[in-house]
């Protein structure tokens, strides 16, 4: 898939953007605004049966708005992935702004090193504890360069994630699932680019516990429906990886002072987080 050095690299008139929305008042008009400022090829969005006035700024601001069941993420994704049309697709959060210039980053990152999919680091926009816990979180956890697993804002190849979607059954989507298919079946290759995209909204406990509310329940996914294969060896990285992954790295990444600020953050985050992946499978 790579990209000669000498061929001319797509430009953001080339991206088609999803960005999946539900009662998301407090940031879809900048999010938004901030995909036609960055000269999107086209705004997607796939809104859940908001009542809190999102989806008539969706209608004002994107070029198409469809209706997502409420039937997961994963599905929502596909329902605005079919529509697009352009040659690459841009996964966006209803809660992220895209700054200037840092599409084009993800773009570089994606076509000249001949990835499948990018991802951009995420800074997070407030002051309070849960704002900085969760920057601290980020900026410990996800650095620019090559990864098994990306997550949104994520850019795809078009052609690819047409043809090889989301798990439809997936609540939370779930970005996992489909990078481990893709390498498995396609070879693919990831990374996280060092384009940063602005995440508002974050900064409340509320906040924190839906997030891990997320990713437990997808957790639980996982292991309910791959665990039956695994060896004995991947089911136990597979239930340590809220450990490792939400504490561990980011304390081993972060300076010593960071380190020591976020440490209550972090372990409250990965127990939260495996209260809901408990919480998912005795639901299931």
């Amino acid at each position: 898939m790579s990209t000669s050095s000498n061929a001319s690299l797509s430009t953001p008139s080339d991206v088609s953007a999803v960005v999946c929305t539900m009662n998301s008042i407090a940031s879809i008009e900048p999010c938004l605004q901030s995909l036609i400022d960055a000269g999107m090829g086209e705004i997607i969005v796939v809104d859940a049966s908001s009542t809190d006035g999102t989806r008539e700024i969706a209608d004002q601001l994107a070029d198409t708005v469809l209706t997502d069941p409420g039937t997961g993420l994963g599905n929502a994704r596909n329902i605005g992935i079919r529509k697009t049309t352009k040659p690459l697709i841009l996964n966006m959060g209803s809660d992220n702004v895209m700054p200037p210039g840092q599409l084009e980053r993800m773009i570089n990152t994606l076509e000249q090193d001949g990835y499948d999919g990018v991802s951009a680091l995420t800074r997070i926009k407030g002051t309070s504890y849960p704002a900085r816990g969760l920057g601290a979180w980020r900026k410990g956890r996800f650095r620019p360069g090559p990864a098994t697993i990306i997550g949104t804002p994520t850019l795809f190849r078009g052609d690819l994630l047409r043809m090889y979607p989301y798990d439809p059954e997936r609540r939370f989507s779930d970005d996992s699932e489909l990078c481990e298919r893709w390498q498995r079946e396609l070879g693919s290759t990831f990374a996280i680019s060092d384009a940063e995209v602005i995440e508002i909204g974050k900064t409340s406990w509320g906040e924190v516990s839906r997030r891990c509310q997320m990713y437990g329940t997808s957790d639980a996914e996982i292991y309910r429906r791959e665990s039956e294969n695994w060896p004995a060896s991947r089911k136990v990285s597979s239930l340590l990886h809220p450990l490792r992954s939400d504490l561990l790295v980011p304390i081993k990444h972060l300076g010593v002072r960071e380190a020591m600020m976020s440490l209550p953050f972090l372990v409250v985050f990965t127990v939260r987080r495996y209260g809901a992946w408990r919480r998912a499978s005795r639901r299931t």
